[in-house]
């Protein structure tokens, strides 16, 4: 993804040698900018990296809560098929048995 967009690596802008004018920049100079656009870049890279993997950890838990959220659906959705009987509906059957037992009718 990203590698596909950039032109230069590190190692690139290090080895880079420009033609020198007689009113040309000081070399030094030059040197020392590339120096710094180098570590820079080096950092921008790894930074990069971390984050790509960072990335993919991510998506993975976001994937494993999906899966999770859907049995914990599918869970509820069995639990509201079972809402036919209800606190009422025991309490009933119980006093029914308990007069059958004790003969209370």
């Amino acid at each position: 993804m990203y590698e596909d967009k950039r032109f230069l690596t590190a190692r690139e802008i290090l080895e880079k040698d420009f033609k020198i004018d007689a009113r040309g920049y000081r070399p030094q100079e030059v040197d020392q900018f590339l120096d710094l656009i180098i570590k820079d870049y080096v950092d921008f890279e790894a930074t990069t990296k971390r984050l790509v993997t960072e990335i993919k950890a991510l998506e993975a838990d976001n994937a494993k809560l999906k899966s999770e959220i859907r049995n914990l659906k599918e869970s509820l959705d069995i639990a509201g098929s079972n809402k036919g009987v209800t606190n009422v509906d025991l309490l009933k059957r119980i006093s029914d048995l308990e007069k059958v037992v004790y003969g209370e009718e």
